[in-house]
């Protein structure tokens, strides 16, 4: 029986894909906002792909601060960004 996979939304493009395939934004239950490059800290999650135009239309869209309800600093956009050069080699674990 196959192994289920994990759906997420991806917040600029809108596509359904497998959560391995996407970055984690996470709002914990303190307030504060990060990336979660594991996808297992908890709190609140918001997803983009690994795509520097999803990035873009996510934050012309404020999508992402809307999903998670807190203003997102700079710093977690240009984080998000230094993950989309850097290759996928990530441990998805």
């Amino acid at each position: 029986m196959p192994k289920h996979t994990p759906l997420r939304q991806c917040l600029g493009c809108r596509e359904m894909k497998p959560k391995a395939e996407l970055v984690r934004v996470v709002r914990s239950p303190e307030g504060t906002v990060s990336v979660d490059l594991r996808g297992k800290a908890p709190g609140r999650g918001a997803y983009v792909c690994r795509s520097a135009d999803c990035l873009k239309k996510a934050l012309r869209s404020r999508s992402v601060s809307r999903a998670l309800g807190v203003e997102i600093p700079p710093e977690i956009y240009d984080a998000l960004a230094a993950q989309m050069e850097e290759p996928d080699d990530a441990g998805n674990g």
